[in-house]
């Protein structure tokens, strides 16, 4: 019989060109490759290899060979897939949309834990915000969203599935020397005269900053917009301005200080699928991830 092992080594050497480059990529001698490559044209009685110089090429056989044999171990890699799959191993592909803030605060720790517990598991991470995220996931273009719950425009409870996360507040963004830094909780009112950074227009933080500030009595005076919430932060960082943001967005890597609102806002954040969807164990292991995550200082519990 075939052996799986060896048709790879032949595959190798048909890709790579040399037996030494093939026993680099596998961390063996190159007296080893062609040691197995020898029992592989015992075992299929035929000549697979012939010198040329100091090389070996494939003969006309081993070309074949080499190419059925990439068919072989593509068809046993099917099979396992299916077997783990049986076995409700997670397996394939999950599309998770998340929004900008919880990127690197949520997914990214997430998606690193599923990669160490489930290895045939991959997750493509996609940049959505809150309002784009549910369409998204309705027309098929993610199988899970991350997303805030507010906006009640959308009729969360018909076809989708959620399950809550938290809270995350919506926080002043300031430089650590701002003299605002001295106060426990901020009144906007306060901030009537500062410069603002902001998302970009059209944006859920754009609106809310305008609209916070308007309620305080002011229009703000805004330097930039970053869509970005990094660039944000450190222009905040170098005195330029003040930011409203959800607490999430705010990483400790920035010299930059936060404080709550005399008028607290806060946004509901929920894991969300389709619902009356094909159970996937990969799926399922994605949403396990978000929901079992180690505390995060800027999400309240649900």
């Amino acid at each position: 019989m075939l052996n799986p092992w060896r048709l790879r080594l032949l595959g190798l050497l048909d890709s790579l060109g040399t037996v030494r480059a093939v026993a680099e990529t596998l961390h063996m001698s190159p007296s080893t490759v062609s040691q197995q490559l020898a029992v592989l044209e015992s075992e299929t009685r035929t000549t697979l290899l012939e010198r040329s110089g100091r090389r070996v090429r494939l003969t006309r056989t081993g070309l074949v060979l080499a190419r059925r044999g990439r068919e072989i171990l593509a068809h046993i890699a099917e099979v396992e897939a299916e077997l783990r799959a049986l076995n409700d191993e997670p397996i394939g592909t999950v599309r998770l949309g998340v929004f900008q803030s919880a990127i690197h605060t949520l997914a990214v720790p997430a998606t690193t834990r599923l990669a160490e517990s489930h290895p045939h598991l991959r997750v493509e991470l996609v940049e959505y915000e809150p309002h784009e995220s549910a369409p998204a996931l309705r027309a098929g273009e993610v199988d899970v969203i991350v997303t805030t719950t507010d906006h009640g425009e959308l009729p969360w409870d018909q076809d989708l599935e959620l399950v809550p996360l938290g809270t995350d507040p919506v926080v002043l963004v300031l430089p650590a020397a701002h003299p605002l830094t001295r106060r426990k909780v901020v009144n906007l009112a306060a901030c009537a005269d500062e410069t603002w950074a902001c998302d970009r227009p059209g944006s859920y933080m754009a609106g809310l900053t305008a609209r916070l500030c308007r309620d305080a009595g002011f229009e703000p005076r805004v330097a930039c917009r970053f869509s970005n919430y990094l660039l944000l932060l450190h222009h905040v960082e170098a005195g330029l301005a003040v930011a409203l943001l959800p607490a999430l967005a705010v990483s400790t890597a920035h010299a930059v200080v936060t404080r709550e609102l005399t008028t607290p806002v806060h946004r509901n954040v929920s894991v969300v699928t389709r619902r009356g969807a094909a159970p996937r164990a990969a799926v399922a292991a994605v949403v396990r991830a978000l929901v079992d995550h180690p505390d995060i200082p800027a999400l309240t519990a649900p």
